[in-house]
């Protein structure tokens, strides 16, 4: 086990164990080992109704009381669902794992983990009425719900179309332009699901201490006041306006994140667990909140780097190294972006991060006009593409040129040569297709 964390690298918070392992990050509890054997057995399910715990060796058990100890916590039920528990090897490896660690022979494993259904379904008797429900995901005539209705709960609806059907997300950066209108937001949000939107990108700041007072009391017309101070508040959701976005997003299935400019915001923004926060270039300077979020969040973090280089480049991949996920998103802060600029070569350059570096992922922040750009950065290897979008004109309010109109096509459009893009792209094994053939075919040699 301690090979198998050093050689995939650990991702918990928390580790249970008996020996003398000490991960990179995360805390450490030592609890002893217990072997299972013919005599044993009826010890183990005893201790798994017990106060004791030890480290089974069939782990889900151990698994299964750590989850029982935090219901009694928390004092409220707690649901567990098992995923992947199908206790047959003949179904192969999840697709996450890309190396086997366990020197046991093929049917030893077999053997062992075919055992392991017996223990299962006495713990699934043991905890009938219990503070704990455990749901086995799978098709046995024991499972509570299949793969699909999992995710028919869970996924939603446009995330389902598009898992597996699309290596590249596709966020439409709505930034500010709903004006603080609810009414707009709304239009914009359901215009960019419509159009095959994955997510769709708020901001959050806190307008007080991110300006100074002088700029906050400068002269600024807008519709809301006189002031810079009085334009940026008018701007900024509430907690609403957030919760809002949050229900309406599972209504539609399209997923929700935002860029966060600073600690106050990114400490309000966590009351809406998200999964993902971006960190925009417009801060990429703000090396003190860049380095709390690094030390304090463990989500997806989005991080654009524009108007930086490979000095900042090394910080980052030094600093951000707790989070799941790291996308590190080429970008160019001019709007719009000269084609000469545009650099979508970094692109591969970060798809080549991510071979030495597992949790990187390759992203693009297009600034440029239209589509094209951003259909190369699919092809250099970007899995999540941004456009900046907005809803329509107004007589007072400055656009990005490069914004793309959600009240034209042009939004589905730009969506559309992207998926295009990458059923061009295809895969990356060399095999005979099923519509290429020979039009001149060898004659075959007579059997001598």
């Amino acid at each position: 086990m301690k090979t198998a964390l050093a050689g995939s690298g650990g991702r918990s918070r928390l580790y249970i164990t008996s020996t003398d392992f000490r991960p990179v990050r995360g805390d450490v509890v030592k609890a002893p080992y217990m072997p299972l054997s013919q005599e044993s057995s009826d010890l183990m399910m005893q201790r798994f109704q017990s106060g004791e715990f030890v480290l089974e060796e069939v782990q889900f058990l151990s698994a299964l009381k750590v989850a029982r100890m935090a219901a009694e916590r928390r004092g409220r039920p707690q649901t567990v669902y098992m995923v992947g528990f199908d206790f047959q090897t003949s179904l192969g490896y999840a697709s996450a794992i890309t190396s086997d660690y366990d020197e046991a022979t093929a049917q030893d494993r077999a053997a062992k983990i075919a055992a392991q259904e017996h223990f299962f379904l006495n713990a699934l008797y043991v905890l009938k009425n219990s503070e704990l429900e455990v749901v086995h995901v799978g098709g046995r005539n024991f499972s509570g719900m299949s793969a699909e209705e999992l995710n028919a709960r869970f996924m939603p609806a446009e995330a389902r179309r598009a898992h597996g059907a699309h290596a590249v997300t596709v966020t439409a950066e709505l930034t500010t332009n709903h004006f603080g209108d609810r009414h707009r937001l709304e239009r914009m949000i359901r215009a960019a699901a419509a159009a095959g939107a994955d997510h769709v990108k708020l901001q959050k700041r806190d307008p007080d201490s991110f300006y100074s007072a002088e700029q906050m009391a400068s002269p600024y017309v807008s519709p809301y006041g006189k002031t810079f101070g009085e334009y940026r508040h008018a701007l900024e959701l509430t907690r609403d306006d957030f919760e809002f976005v949050d229900a309406l997003c599972k209504e539609l299935g399209v997923d929700w994140f935002a860029s966060i400019l600073d600690q106050k915001s990114f400490e309000f923004m966590l009351q809406f667990d998200p999964k993902i926060v971006k960190l925009p270039s417009t801060i990429s300077e703000h090396t003190d909140y860049l380095k709390y979020v690094a030390d304090n969040y463990r989500g997806g973090v989005v991080l654009s780097t524009g108007m930086t280089d490979t000095t900042f480049e090394t910080w980052v991949l030094e600093n951000f190294t707790q989070m799941e996920t790291l996308y590190l998103m080429q970008a160019n802060s001019a709007y719009p972006t000269p084609q000469h600029d545009c650099h979508v070569a970094v692109v591969r350059h970060y798809h080549e991060l991510s071979l030495k570096y597992p949790k990187v992922v390759p992203a693009f922040s297009s600034h440029d006009f239209g589509w094209f750009g951003s259909a190369l950065a699919a092809a250099a290897g970007a899995r999540m593409i941004e456009k900046h979008v907005k809803l329509g004109n107004t007589e007072w309010a400055h656009f990005d040129a490069v914004a793309v109109d959600l009240t034209t096509p042009a939004f589905k459009e730009y969506v559309d040569k992207i998926r295009e893009a990458e059923v061009v792209l295809g895969s990356a094994e060399k095999k005979v297709n099923e519509s290429e053939h020979h039009k001149y075919f060898r004659p075959k040699a007579n059997a001598s």
